[in-house]
C-alpha cells in the first residue's frame, strides 16, 4: 500500500509530509534519502513525519506541555534525524491544521514537540510565527572554508537546539561567488555537523527600525537550500553580536523570499521567534 503524502514550503524550503497516527512508519535513512531525491523520488530538502507525541521519543514533553499532542519527527534529506527546522514547523503547522488535526483559534499559541523541546506557534497574516527559544554562543572561534573564498574566515557557533556556524562577508558580489553545492570545511570540526550561514549586512544596517541582511545557507545532511528558518535566526543573533546588541528586528532575505526574526525577554532569557509563510503545494502516494 502506498505512503499518503503532501508537499509543502517556507520560503521555497521545501519538505515531504507524511502521517503516522499510530506511531508505527519506520523508514530507513535509505529509503528517506529516495523520497527526497529531486531526480528519482519526489524531492524535497527534508521529510517531516507527524506523529502523535504519546507514545514518541519525545513522549516525556508531555509533562511539561500537555498540550503539545503532536510530534514533528524531522529528517534531513540524507535521512539522517535533526532536532528542529524552523520552516518546517511552519509548514507543520499548516499541514495540522489544514488536515483538520487540530483546531487552531486566532490569537491562541499552538505547541508543537520536537527534538529541540516545545516550540509554540502563533498565527499571522502571511503564515506562521515560532518562538525558537532561547541560544547559546560560542567564544570559541571556528575558521571555515568555502569554495569561492580566497581565504579561511572565522565563524560564529550559534546553538538554537541546531547547531549553526555564521559567516560575516564584504558584500553581495563575494556572497554571489560561493558555491556551496559543496560542503564548507569547518576547523575544529563540529562532531554533530552544523548548518552554515554566509551573511551580508545591509547598508544602511537599520531602516525605519528594522536590521536587515541577506543570506545564503548550506545545512547539514542537505546542502544549499533556498532558506533555513533556524538559519536566519541564527544570522540575525549573529550580526547583532557583533554589533553590540542595538536591534531586536529583523529582515531577512534568502533565495527563496524574506523571514522575519525578533529577539525579546521571557522568564527563562531572551527568546528569538520567526516568522514567515508556510504553503502546501500538492499531495500524492508514493508507490515505490
Amino acid at each position: 500500500m502506498g505512503l499518503q503524502f503532501t508537499k509543502g514550503h517556507g520560503t521555497g524550503n521545501d519538505f515531504v509530509l507524511l502521517l503516522d497516527k499510530v506511531g508505527q512508519l519506520d523508514l530507513s535513512e535509505a529509503e528517506i534519502r529516495k523520497i527526497c531525491n529531486r531526480n528519482f523520488g519526489i524531492g524535497a530538502d527534508g521529510l517531516i513525519i507527524a506523529r502523535p507525541t504519546k507514545g514518541s521519543e519525545v513522549a516525556s514533553l508531555l509533562t511539561e506541555e500537555p498540550a503539545a499532542q503532536w510530534f514533528m519527527d524531522y529528517r534531513n534529506q540524507d535521512g539522517t534525524k535533526a532536532e528542529m527546522c524552523g520552516n518546517g514547523i511552519r509548514v507543520f503547522a499548516r499541514y495540522l491544521l489544514e488536515n483538520q488535526l487540530i483546531s487552531f483559534e486566532s490569537g491562541s499559541t499552538l505547541p508543537i514537540a520536537t527534538r529541540a523541546g516545545i516550540k509554540d506557534l502563533t498565527q499571522t497574516a502571511t503564515g506562521f510565527a515560532v518562538d525558537l527559544g532561547a541560544w547559546k554562543i560560542s567564544e570559541e572561534e571556528v575558521l571555515v572554508r568555502s569554495y569561492g573564498l580566497k581565504v579561511a574566515r572565522p565563524g560564529l557557533h550559534v546553538n538554537l537546539g541546531n547547531p549553526h556556524v555564521v559567516v560575516a562577508l564584504a558584500d553581495l558580489q563575494e556572497l554571489e561567488q560561493l558555491d556551496l553545492n559543496r560542503t564548507p570545511e569547518l576547523e575544529p570540526a563540529q562532531p554533530a555537523g552544523a548548518n552554515v550561514e554566509f551573511v551580508v549586512p545591509s547598508e544602511p544596517l537599520i531602516d525605519q527600525g528594522v536590521a536587515s541582511l541577506t543570506m545564503r545557507v548550506h545545512e547539514r545532511g542537505v546542502g544549499e537550500t533556498l532558506s533555513c528558518g533556524t538559519g536566519v535566526a541564527a544570522a540575525a543573533i549573529a550580526i547583532r553580536h557583533w554589533a553590540g546588541g542595538i536591534q531586536n528586528n529583523w529582515r531577512v532575505l534568502v533565495p527563496g523570499g524574506e523571514l522575519a526574526v525578533k529577539m525579546f525577554a521571557a522568564e527563562d532569557g531572551e527568546h528569538v521567534a520567526i516568522s514567515g509563510n508556510a504553503e502546501l503545494t500538492f499531495t500524492g502516494t508514493w508507490e515505490n
